[in-house]
């Protein structure tokens, strides 16, 4: 069985002193590709030398709606370099009110131009979104859209947006979190999520499955539990529990989706 990762930070700095051992064991589970996903200029070097060193590795550049503040003059030009340089998606990029302080006018200006500049290049756009469902949905019908798709990580939006963004080209990946108890609507939510749509992630390190699931219990530095990627096995099997399908059936859709959208960039 293969398993096929949308959206993790495998370059978080938790995970840097343990990657021989934590890849042998993500490789043992039977991940054979993972969407690392840098967050902003500060990481995306990181996210490079993952990929170069690692061929489970499938990179994403992008500027995250939480550091958009942060950018600096010549982000626009470091992001083109980086895409330039490695077969890689778009992403971290998005839009977020949940967030204190937040500047919605940068956000909407830094995932606009990132969203145009996927769509140019054809290349996957990996989108976090937060209490902005009505203005992403505003955004995505409004701007060019790569032919490819693009993944909605960890989809908390309602329901009723399901059809009108798979219209569009959305993927929709559920993280092992959304196995907790008080996660009801998200579970209902993705019942709805057309089986092609469907895509499966960690997170790593963030998003922890509750502790029943837990397949690799992993801490920092801190003793603070962290996700460790080779969960994702467990991620699938609370996937196949939720569309009451098998484990092997749903790896099998998760892969032909996966191929689909990053296909091009693999």
């Amino acid at each position: 069985m293969k398993l096929f990762d949308a959206h993790n930070h495998l370059q978080e700095r938790g995970f840097s002193e343990h990657l021989d051992t934590v890849l042998a064991e993500v490789r043992q589970e039977g991940v054979v590709r993972m969407v690392v996903n840098g967050s902003s200029e500060e990481d995306w070097a990181e996210v490079l030398k993952l990929a170069r060193d690692f061929p489970e590795v499938v990179p994403s550049f992008g500027y995250h709606p939480w550091y958009v503040k942060q950018r600096s003059t010549s982000w626009q030009s470091e992001l083109v370099r980086m895409l330039d340089t490695v077969a890689s998606g778009v992403g971290e990029i998005g839009l977020d009110r949940w967030i204190r302080d937040y500047d919605f006018e940068q956000q909407l200006e830094v995932f606009t131009w990132q969203l145009r500049l996927a769509a140019e290049r054809n290349l996957p756009v990996s989108i976090h979104c937060l209490q902005a469902w009505g203005k992403m949905l505003d955004v995505l019908k409004k701007e060019p859209l790569p032919r490819c798709g693009f993944v909605l990580h960890s989809y908390g939006g309602p329901a009723e947006m399901i059809d009108s963004l798979a219209e569009l080209g959305a993927y929709f990946s559920l993280p092992g979190y959304f196995a907790g108890e008080r996660k009801t609507r998200q579970r209902d939510v993705f019942k709805r999520v057309p089986h092609e749509r469907l895509l499966i992630e960690t997170d790593a390190p963030d998003q922890l499955l509750p502790n029943e699931r837990v397949i690799y219990p992993m801490c920092n530095d801190d003793g603070k539990p962290v996700n460790h990627p080779g969960n994702l096995r467990a991620v699938c099997e609370f996937a196949a529990e939720l569309l009451g399908e098998s484990v092997e059936t749903v790896a099998k859709q998760v892969e032909a989706n996966f191929t689909r959208l990053f296909g091009g960039v693999l």
